[in-house]
Parts: C-alpha cells; structure tokens; sequence
C-alpha cells in the first residue's frame, strides 16, 4: 500500500477517534442539561451557586453541601455498614457507611440523619461519573445511572438484619447550598439519595435528589405474595 495513503488513513482514524471520544464527553452532560427538565427543579436561583467547585475532592463527602455536617462529624472511629439495592440500577448489596466520608470506597450515609427504617430521613450520598463509564460495582460510578429512576423504582434496605423497602416519591435538583434536603421529617421513614449532577461534569454545579418513602409492611408482604 502506498505509504502516503496509509499516513492518510492513520490519521483519518485518529481524527475520527477524538472526535467519538470526545462527543462520549461532551454528549451526556448537554444531554442531561437539556432533557428532562420539567421535572427537575432548583429551590435556589442560579446566581447563588459557588464559583471555586472545581477546587474542592468530590470523592469526600464532606465537600458536597455547603454549610453542612463538619469534616469531623464524618470521620467518625466506629464505622459500621448496611447494604442498599436498586434493581433498575442494577445495584446490588451496596455498601453504606455510617461514619466515614470516602466516596471511592463506599456510599455514605450523612452524618445525623435517620437510621434505615426510623421516622425521618436516611441520606445517602455517591459518587458519579460519565454514564458510558457506569459500573454497579465500582462506587466512584455507582450513581452515574441516578438521573433515569422514576417515580415508582423500588430501593431495596437491608439494615442490622432487617429489609426495608422504599419507592421513589420524587427527583429534583438543588444546590450545594441547599442544606434543606438533608433535613429530619418524622412522619415516616424516608430515604434519600444524592448525587453530583451533570454526572461527569468536573465543575459538579448541582446535586440530584431522588426522595422514596417506604413502603409499609403489609403492603410489602402483598407485593411478595404476588
């Protein structure tokens, strides 16, 4: 072959190359900003979003929420676990922890708020990167696939022996300055996940919040009887 149409060719494929890697990068974070957004809502306007994101380790939780739980109060000696399961995720027996604030490790639970089960809010938070990146098993891309849950996805608890079951209530938006996500409701037991959103975006500008209720024992046994 005809060494100049081989360098031809080499280079054709290389640009051709980076051009597909580089849509794989670019394509899901406009995606996700322009689809969906009538069901995505953000309590707080645009202009209050902090301007130094990308200086701060999203792999420690503590770095998510401004104004929140201190570094301290996640680093935590006694560190325990229980395990989490999203069928539709194809998340299975994932680990959460209570104390500890490493994202590369584990989910993690944010510090003060409801155990699995108990009236209020159990808040758990993961990590997320480039969904064509997506890995149930590896918790820096466990929660790459949050945005696609719908209202109704069942979320699967088991916490010091027990199994708790949750269905999806709610997904919205909010920013690292909205603490009120993580707030106690004592009416029920309620569990809520969080991730950095676009998933992939370095600047991580927004955190998605999917809210699910559980679901009440009775009915719970019904949905297995069937």
């Amino acid at each position: 072959m005809n060494r100049k149409l081989l360098y031809r060719i080499s280079a054709g494929i290389i640009f051709v190359s980076g051009i597909v890697i580089l849509a794989g990068v670019i394509l899901p974070i406009a995606s996700y900003q322009f689809s969906g957004q009538d069901k995505l809502i953000s309590p707080l306007p645009e202009s209050t979003a902090p301007t130094n994101l990308e200086a701060l380790d999203y792999t420690k939780a503590s770095n998510w929420f401004e104004g929140g739980a201190s570094k301290e109060s996640f680093t935590s000696s006694s560190i325990t676990f229980y395990t989490i399961s999203i069928p539709k995720l194809k998340i299975e027996n994932a680990t959460v922890a209570i104390g500890g604030e490493d994202l590369a490790k584990s989910l993690i639970q944010y510090p003060g708020t409801a155990l699995p089960g108990r009236p209020g809010n159990s808040v758990i938070f993961g990590h997320s990167i480039l969904p064509i990146f997506y890995n149930p098993k590896d918790y820096i891309s466990i929660f790459s696939t949050l945005p696609t849950l719908k209202k109704g996805d069942e979320i699967k608890v088991n916490y010091d022996g027990v199994s708790y079951e949750y269905r999806v209530e709610d997904l919205f938006e909010v920013l690292p300055s909205d603490i009120q996500v993580l707030e106690q409701n004592p009416t029920d037991s309620f569990l809520t996940l969080v991730t950095c959103v676009p998933p992939g975006d370095p600047r991580k500008p927004k955190r998605l919040v999917v809210r699910a209720r559980v679901v009440p024992l009775k009915e719970a046994n019904a949905l297995i009887g069937n």
